[in-house]
């Protein structure tokens, strides 16, 4: 990528940290005293994300190599991973910001179609999970908690929602997406006249982009479940930042209760995609999420606080890291 448009990426990111710290809703007193309350409980949620991340660049890395050696090495995919999550927790409406500086660092390395299938699979993927992980959330919640006829009810909605967005992800991988999703970027900003550009000029690369993501899920299923079993693991995963926080308060929640809480916020807070950082609805799912499961409300909103910290902490490394190890790779056409 070129430093003028990776510059425009890198400076956007800082603007939405100085954002983020200025509109923080709690003075840095208070603050300094429930991360010394948290003591080493949150550098442990700090670097719980390493390993996610980690899978998550796994996952995207399996769609990349698809059983051939790679040309672009681990590290990049893993660099990559972290700026793009830290530019869609800034951008509102999420998942708009690093998808387009992955796939302009990325076409160096592997040509303008690898990198565009690649992150439109990984995006697909990722989506594709949290659907997986909120219908085995709603059988764990069915098998331990009991359910009246409103929580069926509830349930049963979102198993629906589940299960009809899974037979469109399923539609959009025996088709491909390539083409409908850069037109759906035509309409987002800061992205809407890189993207209107890439689709007048490269028409025949998306049509080869949507071949290749057919390609993968017809004839490499391997790397298909591969790089699904990873993202699914991650978010399996990260529901030990929920049990990590609760132990700060509390020893009395177990890893199952932390996987329903986690699903419930994480659904509640993507209702309020075109948040940055859906600033309020992580915290207020999370507190719903803990009362609902007899927990007391206060400890999902010190949740929610030290999670806000734990994301503006790798927000900043994510942004710092776009401004390291940025060597060209391979040209390719």
């Amino acid at each position: 990528m070129k430093d003028k448009f990776r510059n425009v990426f890198w400076f956007f990111g800082i603007f939405a940290i100085v954002v983020m710290l200025l509109t923080f809703d709690m003075d840095y007193a208070e603050l300094w005293h429930n991360l010394r309350k948290a003591g080493v409980w949150f550098p442990a949620v700090v670097l719980l994300w390493v390993v996610i991340y980690a899978m998550n660049a796994l996952s995207w890395y399996a769609i990349i190599c698809d059983g051939k050696s790679a040309k672009v090495p681990f590290w990049k995919v893993y660099k990559l991973t972290i700026s793009g999550f830290a530019l869609n927790y800034a951008t509102p409406v999420g998942l708009m910001g690093g998808e387009p500086y992955r796939i302009m660092e990325l076409t160096p390395y592997v040509g303008a179609s690898k990198a565009t299938s690649s992150v439109i699979l990984y995006v697909m993927m990722h989506i594709f999970s949290h659907f997986c992980f909120w219908l085995a959330s709603a059988v764990f919640y069915v098998l331990v908690e009991p359910v009246d006829v409103a929580m069926g009810i509830v349930l049963g909605l979102v198993v629906l929602c589940c299960l009809t967005a899974v037979y469109f992800f399923m539609k959009g991988y025996r088709n491909g997406m390539a083409v409908r999703t850069l037109r759906l970027l035509t309409h987002v900003p800061f992205a809407r006249k890189w993207a209107r550009r890439f689709v007048e000029q490269k028409i025949e690369v998306l049509e080869r982009v949507d071949a290749q993501i057919a390609e993968l899920h017809r004839h490499r299923r391997s790397t298909f479940y591969l790089s699904l079993g990873l993202e699914f693991g991650a978010r399996m995963v990260g529901c030990l930042e929920v049990m990590f926080i609760l132990n700060i308060l509390t020893t009395d929640v177990s890893f199952v209760a932390c996987i329903l809480i986690m699903a419930f916020t994480s659904l509640f807070a993507n209702l309020f995609f075109f948040s940055p950082m859906q600033l309020g609805a992580r915290e207020g799912g999370f507190a719903l999420a803990v009362g609902g499961l007899a927990i007391p409300s206060a400890f999902g909103v010190y949740t929610g606080l030290i999670t806000r910290i734990r994301e503006l902490i790798w927000i900043v490394i994510g942004v710092a890291l776009m401004k390291v190890g940025n060597g060209t790779g391979l040209k390719q056409k």
